[in-house]
């Protein structure tokens, strides 16, 4: 565990390869000309405010307005060059990696071919994307076409019931600077809520099904909404990254994704063992000499907070996930969730076929390992989470404000006075 932690604090974001980086050193050095260019060929604001200064004091006040005017275009078209550069870079970014999926959806699903040496075969693990169909729904595709950026974006769910929480939500989204994400508003006030503090928001169009729920259901009613929602998300071609609104963002997720996965979700874990998955063996002594039997046990994935591709094993995990919660209304979501993905296929089932991976716990952090583990380890204090879901915990509003002040207002002390559980 103390190699895990220690490696966690110096964690290398990731290695990119030489031709890659000979790439990003082009660019940079392409756009940082042009920015030399660009101010090199026009006036410096400080030498016309040194002629003015030197001219006569009889300078009428269009002229300095009108120089006024020069300062602030200038500063705003250097801030727009800046931008297109992160923006470049981002792009960058996410060709590489598209480039390394489509070699690897190419080598594997191409020509039939032979088996290469002992360990360099690789499977396909991240399957191809469904072709956009802006026909299922041409008012929320052109919501979305304004809101993600790069087909991406952070979703959540919401009605009354939860509006207190769902402002301290969007403010720290806003305070990291997370500009793509948006609510899924359940009845009118949520909606009005939504627009009059400059939050992007969608309202269905009506389905009584849905808006029954919506409006008056509590967190479990409402958490199992979202598979049938979000499909419309993934008919268009978009990767949603769903949260619950009990989460606080202290980081940009997107910029701690694989995005190698059709399903990659945080943890209800609470050390490498839960979180990853181990060997349990049970003990059945009347067996004798087979008294040992080995089984492989994980906690389950938060269906809370899991970023879905749109591929068609995502798209049918939401399907048989809605179609059960249908059937059986009692049901949790999250165990539902957690069946369809994880259960194989078997006489009388055919499982999803749908590739899995689990979030870094201590970046996507759910609140039993920060309250039993995280706050009482001085190293560990150390490290800023992604996000922190205070999904095990009953006074999440409370200990969501502790959150904001121990990681974002550095209150060292502000989180000792919470139980590690509930009362």
């Amino acid at each position: 565990m103390a190699g895990r932690r220690d490696a966690l604090l110096t964690r290398d974001k990731g290695q990119s390869s030489v031709g890659s980086r000979i790439v990003v050193a082009v660019v940079i050095g392409v756009l940082l000309g042009s920015v030399f260019a660009f101010f090199s060929s026009a006036p410096s604001p400080p030498h016309f405010l040194n002629h003015k200064m030197a001219s006569s004091a009889c300078e009428s006040p269009e002229q300095v307005d009108a120089l006024k005017v020069d300062i602030l275009s200038a500063k705003e078209k250097n801030s727009e060059l800046k931008k297109q550069v992160r923006d470049l870079m981002e792009k960058l970014r996410l060709a590489e990696q598209g480039k390394g999926h489509a070699e690897e959806q190419f080598v594997v699903l191409g020509e039939s071919h032979k088996a290469g040496p002992f360990g360099t075969v690789k499977g396909l693990r991240t399957n191809p994307s469904v072709i956009p169909d802006e026909s299922v729904n041409p008012r929320l595709a052109k919501i979305l076409g304004e809101v993600a950026i790069y087909k991406e974006l952070i979703v959540a769910l919401a009605n009354s019931n939860v509006k207190e929480m769902l402002q301290l939500w969007f403010t720290n989204i806003k305070r990291v600077g997370i500009p793509n994400y948006l609510v899924v508003a359940l009845d009118d006030d949520i909606e009005e809520f939504c627009k009059s503090n400059d939050v992007p928001v969608y309202r269905r169009d009506p389905d009584q099904g849905v808006d029954a729920v919506g409006k008056i259901g509590g967190n479990h009613a409402v958490s199992g909404l979202k598979f049938r929602i979000l499909r419309e998300f993934l008919q268009l071609g978009y990767s949603v990254l769903l949260s619950d609104v009990d989460i606080v963002y202290l980081q940009n997720p997107f910029d701690y994704l694989y995005r190698d996965s059709d399903v990659e979700s945080m943890s209800d874990g609470h050390n490498n063992m839960t979180a990853y998955g181990y060997n349990d063996v049970f003990d059945e002594p009347s067996m004798g000499w087979a008294r040992y039997a080995h089984t492989m046990r994980i906690w389950v994935y938060n269906s809370g907070f899991f970023y879905i591709r749109p591929t068609i094993p995502s798209i049918e995990l939401l399907d048989r996930v809605a179609n059960r919660l249908s059937k059986d209304p009692k049901s949790w979501d999250q165990a539902v969730f957690n069946e369809e993905l994880f259960f194989p296929s078997h006489p009388g089932y055919d499982g999803l076929h749908a590739a899995k991976r689990t979030m870094d716990m201590y970046l996507f952090m759910n609140s039993k390992v920060l309250f039993k583990t995280v706050r009482k380890d001085a190293k560990l204090k150390k490290l800023k989470p992604v996000i922190v879901h205070v999904n095990y915990h009953p006074d999440k509003f409370a200990r969501m404000k502790a959150i904001v002040e121990f990681y974002a207002n550095g209150k060292q002390d502000v989180l000792d006075h919470f139980p590690d559980g509930s009362d």
